[in-house]
């Protein structure tokens, strides 16, 4: 892999530029970690016609890298002004950190090493006209760094260079992560199933039939009657005309009595209804006598 490492100040002493020296010897058998300055780089200004050259330098370098590392000095709680000026430049006509991953490390001569200045950075990427990823989970902070470092350029305290080998193991995983994603074909979206279309009561066939029957008959329902209970309709099947009335008993009295009905056939509901006559045998509980 190919990273970018940005020194964060354009001043000409620097222990993020340390920092940034001793990723680039440490890790040199993992990834090739180029270490660039900013110092010559112009304040950021909208009169510029153009983006100047020394930008679009670095926008080249960028865009050929896997990723880019920022190392941020802090000052009054926050970054360098130098640095936030090549960001606006890297966000104004030119976005090479759009959807570049990045990390973040900070040296500086406070027990809180650049927290605030990184915190502040993270927000910064974030802005519309960047978005970079920034590696999350993993934050380096090497303070008081006046004695952190030998004469050589080595860090001294191995538990510091425990958490930085970490943090850069992690950064290669994620950058692999995206790569990976930014390879993989994008999923087609489901299509969304089409609702069945449900018959509203006008619609429904069953019962514009019984409304012709309504219209035939011109019987009328109300809401506590269904059109059949107000108009003594009751339905039954052909097959019970078919059945042999139950004997009545030779006490009882039968009366005829004739109640309209409807039948209904097969094709009742499609084509027309049929009415037809049932004869009832009732028994006469007015008298106890039986007649023949």
């Amino acid at each position: 892999m190919k990273f970018i490492a940005i020194v964060g100040t354009n001043a000409s002493q620097s222990y993020n530029r340390k920092l940034l020296q001793f990723m680039s010897t440490h890790f040199a058998t993992k990834a090739s970690i180029e270490v660039v300055e900013i110092k010559d780089i112009p304040l950021f200004c909208e009169d510029y016609a153009q983006t100047p050259p020394s930008v679009l330098a670095l926008a080249e370098k960028i865009e050929a890298a896997d990723g880019v590392i920022f190392g941020t000095p802090e000052y009054d709680h926050d970054i360098p002004a130098a640095l936030k000026s090549v960001i606006e430049w890297l966000s104004w006509k030119v976005h090479p950190l759009t959807r570049r991953p990045v990390m973040i490390v900070g040296a500086s001569l406070g027990k809180l090493g650049t927290v605030q200045a990184q915190e502040s950075l993270r927000r910064i990427l974030d802005s519309p006209g960047l978005g970079s990823f920034v590696l999350p989970g993993f934050q380096f902070l090497l303070g008081q760094a006046e004695n952190a470092f030998a004469e050589n350029g080595e860090l001294l305290d191995q538990r510091t260079v425990a958490w930085l080998e970490q943090c850069f193991d992690g950064f290669m995983r994620y950058t692999s992560a995206l790569e990976a994603l930014k390879s993989t074909p994008a999923k087609k979206p489901l299509k969304t199933p089409t609702p069945t279309k449900r018959l509203l009561p006008a619609e429904d066939p069953v019962l514009k039939v019984l409304d012709n029957l309504d219209n035939v008959t011109g019987a009328s329902e109300s809401d506590e009657q269904s059109f059949e209970e107000a108009n003594g309709i009751s339905f039954v099947l052909r097959e019970e005309l078919n059945e042999t009335p139950q004997a009545v008993t030779s006490a009882s009295k039968t009366q005829t009595t004739k109640k309209p009905a409807l039948i209904y056939t097969e094709d009742a509901l499609s084509s027309a209804s049929q009415t037809e006559e049932i004869i009832e045998k009732v028994p006469d509980t007015t008298t106890g006598a039986s007649e023949g």
